[in-house]
């Protein structure tokens, strides 16, 4: 799976699944569950970790099947598979306001709208108006509007159900496309100069804890630039774990543990992954 997810390390999965439409997905999910076969859905796979012993079952990717994007209006309608880059550059381009915030995240939007994504103060809760999903089983296609998702801090109603996003419809605001543009150039400058863009990560790795934020009590912990093989933390951002270039999943899960249990000993505070972690460990 290194091949697969922005962390570029990881085991093998007994299976990839990249249906080609949503029938395909829908019988894929149906066969999955009818077998009792273990199985999981990813978008980019830029928030998991597979584990170096790996996954012993399927992994079901939504992938270009599902990257179309279309404009009606002040809405887009963008499938799950869609790169939220990709989203937040058509809506520039079509004079749309309210994605700025996300143009830099690197996931899909299926994967955005599952756990909430969000920065620079926007999320997606902000401009999701409504989300086609499939259960997990395939054998329910429904709707839910935004009031109906339960979005809070990276999560939303599929955290628990565990149901997955088809395609999304966004709620935008007529604006200035070079206002629009000008804003997106601002927030990419900002997330190239304190985040480790240039290196395998998965974003944040930690939940923000309510009242503080993770990557300050990590670097107030002194743990900025702390090695466990070939990962670390980064020296631009201590909230981000990067592959120097041969971690294994191993080494960043070490890292992980060291930087919760220190933490919690500093701080009396709990780190929460908000990473994926897939596999035993």
């Amino acid at each position: 799976m290194s091949g697969y997810t922005s962390f570029k390390t990881g085991g093998m999965a007994k299976a990839l699944i990249t249906p080609d439409s949503l029938g395909e997905l829908k019988d894929v999910l149906t066969g999955l569950s009818a077998k009792n076969s273990p199985y999981m859905v990813m978008g980019n796979g830029t928030n998991i970790l597979v584990t170096d012993s790996g996954y012993p079952g399927a992994i079901v990717k939504i992938g270009k099947a599902f990257s179309g994007i279309e404009i009606n209006g002040d809405e887009i309608i963008a499938g799950a598979g869609a790169l939220l880059s990709s989203v937040a550059s058509f809506a520039a381009d079509a004079g749309l306001a309210g994605l700025e915030f996300c143009s830099g995240i690197p996931g899909s939007i299926g994967g955005a709208v599952y756990m909430n994504a969000g920065a620079y103060g926007g999320e997606m809760k902000d401009v999701v108006k409504r989300a086609d999903i499939i259960s997990k089983d395939g054998k329910r296609e429904y709707t839910l509007d935004a009031s109906e998702m339960k979005f809070a801090y990276r999560s939303s109603v599929l955290s628990n159900t565990g149901d997955i996003v088809t395609s999304v419809t966004l709620k935008l605001r007529k604006g200035d496309p070079f206002l629009i543009k000008e804003e997106v150039r601002r927030l990419t400058a900002l997330r190239n100069e304190k985040q480790p863009v240039n290196l395998p990560s998965a974003g944040s790795f930690f939940k923000r804890p309510p009242g503080h934020f993770a990557g300050k009590l990590i670097e107030d912990a002194g743990l900025k630039g702390l090695s466990c093989g070939g990962a670390a933390v980064s020296e631009l951002h201590a909230g981000f774990i990067i592959n120097k270039g041969n971690a294994t999943a191993s080494d960043i899960i070490d890292l992980m543990h060291l930087i919760r249990h220190t933490v919690y000993d500093r701080f009396g505070i709990e780190l929460l992954p908000e990473v994926k972690i897939i596999g035993d460990y």
